[in-house]
């Protein structure tokens, strides 16, 4: 199943949905304060985000590039969840 976000780029949630899966396991939850991967399993996976330096003086350009990917990402996703919360209101 295809999807087409508001910037008109054209998603297949069949290959999107392991990368949502882990994002939502490893993000801690405000009811219980926790992740929902220490909470069911007792552990916490490893992101690439662990393995990397903290000191790097360059950022390969594509690195960045995800990363601003995903921050326009994330801001959506903060955006709808507000949106649906008022929505429930």
């Amino acid at each position: 199943m295809e999807y087409k976000d508001h910037e008109g780029y054209t998603h297949d949630w069949v290959t999107l949905l392991p990368a949502v899966q882990l994002a939502y396991n490893t993000s801690q939850h405000s009811t219980t304060g926790r992740t929902t991967s220490l909470v069911e399993k007792l552990w916490n996976p490893l992101l690439p985000v662990d393995h990397m330096k903290k000191n790097l003086l360059t950022i390969h350009p594509t690195a960045k590039d995800f990363h601003e990917v995903w921050k326009r990402s994330c801001d959506t996703a903060a955006k709808c969840i507000d949106d649906a919360k008022e929505y429930n209101q």
